[in-house]
């Protein structure tokens, strides 16, 4: 293990300490006049182009970020997850998720094994089993072919499968594969959820897919049970092992809920929830809805990133600089939040992934080695595609607080329009707005060209803009499935770097446990109320009088009712 001393107690942390004032007194004005600094601060890989030229940064502020990564260990570290070290040390796993898509003769090891030959005989299966269902050799237990599939999962079994089906749902070839099907993804606890997925689907012709490692996740094995019900209702209890399968390692929980162990996809330990996208969490539902070929060029995409992040020079890596300049406008400028704003519809589940990989991975208090943090880590994400954000909240990045902007655009739109004797196409309208924004954020407008241009003196201050609000523009070629696919590696990796330079561990989530663990105590609490009328004891005076509040408004809700599913 690297030494406990914090990096923030190292001399290139302290370096861009003082550095901060240098650039404080620069305004972004000044440094896009500097061609030679804005051509330095673009890198390109197989057609994406970053621009990050829009940061408040020159290329000494660039020079100080690679000495702290260098004091940081970060291309050690880097080499220590791929070679499956167990860098999880608190949970004491290694993190191997680019194993998931590496090629079928790669090696990769975790604790000494290579686990690729595993990761392939699951995707084998994923295969032969998706196609099976897709040409009609799987039917349902009444005979008909199984043309909807809801997958059962929560937070890294939904958010990253989910933002992957809304980008592929409008690509020509992968839309094309996905005629006369649907995908539903059933993930929050409240029965409104079920309700919505189940509303016109037909449990003859529906596929479940329960997504559970250890296949007790509470909020989706009580959905699983309560869309097994539904199915037992309509097609008996033996319909259940045609109509439902699952994504988990406890086969003998699979088997007692009712579903035949064959029909279980593994997935293991290395692979973290939030980055298990590429797992058989994703690639399962994403066959059943797209066919294997599309799903295996998204694992190309992110195979071919995973490449560029463990080979590149940092100075032309772009996750390594994403990551370092996150570090960099968190902790040294003091900019705690990042929009991610995706000039593309297709990628409006992107920035709820994210904000999960981001902020479960890196809001930490706490070192590695279980130290204070003297310094903010881990970033305040959240995003809209462009340009339905423009209308919502982009008054205060311009004017109010500075918040870095992601912007990411696509070059060749996946739904082309054209209408004769418009001036500009739809994208080109909508890529007007991605150029702009980030010029928009870094010039502003100054009180003096608002006099030249006449403003009424009492609404200068009102239309000024300071300006020097950073951003950076990411440029794809085309959103395929690879592209899709590299996308995601991208931000995964980001994530990464800026876990490795602040010395967190980036790959546990301790903060998600203590809401459920006193979540159980209200559930005990609300079973002891209902069925044996017990007094809500052993609570603050607060939640004592809002379960009381609760408990007499729904009186009417019988102790022991008969089971009722949604009536939409």
């Amino acid at each position: 293990m690297a030494s406990s001393a914090l990096i923030s107690e190292t001399q290139p942390w302290k370096d861009l300490k003082g550095h901060v004032e240098d650039i404080k007194r620069t305004h972004l004005r000044e440094l896009m006049s500097d061609a030679e600094r804005c051509r330095s601060m673009m890198v390109e890989f197989e057609d994406i182009l970053l621009d990050y030229s829009r940061q408040c940064a020159t290329l000494d502020t660039i020079d100080k970020l690679f000495t702290l990564a260098e004091a940081a260990s970060l291309k050690q570290k880097i080499e220590r997850m791929y070679n499956g070290e167990r860098i999880n040390s608190t949970e004491n796993r290694s993190v191997s998720h680019v194993a998931l898509r590496a090629p079928r003769d790669a090696v990769i090891c975790s604790d000494g094994k290579n686990v690729v030959p595993d990761v392939w005989k699951v995707l084998d299966k994923i295969k032969e089993f998706s196609e099976r269902v897709r040409n009609g050799a799987w039917v349902g237990a009444t005979g008909k072919v199984l043309k909807d599939v809801i997958a059962v999962g929560i937070g890294g079994s939904f958010l990253g499968p989910l933002f992957v089906h809304k980008s592929l749902q409008t690509d020509p070839e992968a839309s094309e594969h996905a005629s006369g099907r649907q995908l539903h993804f059933l993930a929050n606890v409240d029965p409104i959820d079920v309700a919505r997925n189940i509303s016109g689907l037909n449990p003859e012709t529906t596929l479940v897919v329960v997504v559970s490692k250890t296949f007790t996740t509470a909020e989706t094995m009580l959905n699983a049970r309560t869309l097994r019900e539904w199915i037992s209702a309509a097609l008996g209890p033996s319909a259940v092992a045609k109509h439902m399968v699952a994504v988990s390692t406890n086969l003998p929980l699979v088997e007692k809920f009712g579903i035949d162990p064959n029909n279980a996809f593994a997935f293991w330990d290395w692979v973290g929830g939030r980055f298990s996208v590429c797992s058989a969490v994703g690639v399962l539902p994403l066959s059943l809805q797209y066919g294997f070929p599309i799903v295996e060029k998204f694992l190309k995409g992110a195979q071919s990133i995973d490449q560029h992040f463990h080979s590149a020079p940092f100075d032309k890596n772009i996750p390594v600089l994403l990551g370092l300049l996150s570090v960099w406008n968190v902790s040294f400028l003091g900019y705690p939040a990042r929009a991610i704003l995706p000039y593309s519809q297709a990628l409006e589940k992107f920035a709820p992934h994210i904000q999960q990989v981001s902020m479960e991975s890196n809001g930490k208090g706490v070192s590695i080695d279980g130290v204070p943090l003297p310094f903010e880590a881990g970033e305040i994400d959240f995003g809209e595609p462009g340009t339905n954000g423009q209308h919502s909240f982009y008054q205060l990045i311009h004017q109010g607080r500075v918040i870095p902007c992601d912007f990411i655009g696509i070059v060749k739109s996946q739904q082309p329009v054209y209408l004769k004797g418009e001036v500009v196409n739809n994208h080109d309208e909508l890529m007007s707005n991605f150029f702009a924004q980030p010029d928009a954020l870094a010039y502003g407008k100054t009180p003096e060209q608002l006099r030249r241009e006449n403003v009424p003196h009492h609404l200068i201050p009102h239309k000024t803009f300071t300006g020097n609000r950073p951003s950076l523009s990411l440029l794809l070629p085309s959103l395929t499935a690879y592209n899709i696919g590299q996308l995601l590696a991208i931000y995964e990796h980001r994530v990464a770097v800026q876990g490795f330079i602040w010395g967190i561990n980036s790959f546990d989530q301790w903060g998600v446990e203590l809401g459920k663990s006193l979540a159980t105590k209200v559930r005990k609490q609300l079973h002891a109320s209902r069925v044996k009328g017990e007094p809500v004891e052993g609570f603050n005076y607060s939640t004592t009088t809002m379960l009381t509040r609760y408990l007499e408004a729904t009186s009417d809700v019988p102790s022991d009712p008969p089971t009722l599913l949604p009536r939409i």
